[in-house]
């Protein structure tokens, strides 16, 4: 037992090499300013989130070939555009929030089935979660549809056209489209993840809407809590989300009392931006650190709400969502040890 403890605990801290961690993180910065830089030109960075959420396409397959990669975010980002076109029709038609937390987890079951299928990486539906559950929970109106297809739509492909050109800067030409990879037809680690996030995001959704009022964070801490592809990394992912949010709070709570201009904000974010994708694949607590404040900047440009309770708000629900997620992982892995065993 202590020995499995310490495992648990050093795969926490563990920080992987560096691996060309610099040129995703490059990526990532550019697709995420320029479409923000415009939006500030033309006074409209209220809709810097369906900005921000369209070039969360260039987060997909940060180190696949080029082909892959290109295929991946394009899915990708439909399916982002998608997610807050349903989100927004949540709260146009005035859905009651039990409704749209239900709703969303329906959608992150069928996002993961999808992932999976079609071998995408990251293959979870967080960034379409926290997607759908953002825009089901601000107000909006019947031309908010053509802002998201409008803004989002163009920073997604933008996010394309940056792949294509660091792609062909690196290669010194276009690299080829071909893929090696092919869709793999839904198997039982699909199916049995569809189910395990629609119901650990249903869980937390639902215990998050009792105890707080961003119940989308306690939906998108328990997608993250599930994600892996056995016990052991779920604990693992579900700790290292805990503890980097928590840290990342303090770090948001200092940022958002500065009270920054907008082109500052700007600035901000795409550090931020860059800094989740430095460790994103090597340690996801301290990529944590970074995506929290990156989140709450993104929904304070988008809402009214108090600084003080958007930081109580991520904190709680997060704790809420990782600890959702965390009892329906073991409740899982104890099914399928049941199914595996032999009969008496």
């Amino acid at each position: 037992m202590a020995e499995s403890r310490g495992r648990l605990w050093t795969g926490v801290l563990r920080v992987a090499p560096h691996s060309g961690d610099h040129r995703v993180a490059l990526r990532a910065a550019i697709s995420v300013a320029v479409p923000l830089l415009v939006l500030w030109a033309v006074g409209r960075l209220d809709l810097g989130m369906y900005a921000s959420f369209g070039a969360f396409a260039a987060l997909y397959g940060r180190k696949d070939p080029f082909g892959d990669r290109l295929r991946m975010q394009a899915a990708a980002g439909g399916v982002l555009i998608a997610a807050m076109l349903a989100g927004t029709g949540l709260s146009v038609l005035g859905a009651p929030a039990l409704v749209s937390v239900f709703a969303v987890a329906a959608l992150a079951s069928l996002v993961t089935l999808l992932a999976y299928t079609m071998q995408w990486h990251p293959p979870g539906p967080l960034f379409v979660v926290f997607a759908a559950g953002t825009t089901a929970s601000i107000p909006a109106s019947g031309g908010s549809f053509a802002d998201i297809v409008i803004v989002g739509g163009a920073s997604a492909l933008f996010a394309l056209v940056v792949t294509t050109v660091f792609a062909a800067a690196s290669a010194r030409g276009l690299p080829p489209a071909a893929t090696g990879r092919r869709p793999l037809r839904v198997g039982m680690l699909a199916g049995e993840m569809a189910i395990t996030v629609g119901v650990a995001a249903s869980l937390a959704g639902a215990a998050g809407l009792v105890l707080g009022s961003h119940w989308y964070w306690a939906t998108v801490g328990a997608v993250a809590a599930v994600s892996g592809a056995h016990v052991s990394a779920r604990l693992i992912r579900g700790l290292q989300r805990l503890a980097g949010t928590l840290v990342g709070v303090v770090v948001a709570a200092g940022i958002l009392a500065l009270h920054m201009p907008p082109l500052a904000v700007i600035a901000v974010a795409v550090v931020l931006q860059a800094g989740a994708e430095m460790f994103i694949g090597r340690n996801y607590g301290i990529a944590m650190i970074f995506v929290t404040p990156l989140a709450l900047l993104m929904v304070e440009l988008a809402s009214s709400t108090p600084a003080e309770v958007l930081l109580r708000d991520r904190a709680v629900e997060t704790v809420i969502g990782v600890t959702a997620g965390t009892l329906i992982a073991l409740a899982s892995a104890a099914v399928r040890r049941r199914g595996h065993a032999p009969a008496a």
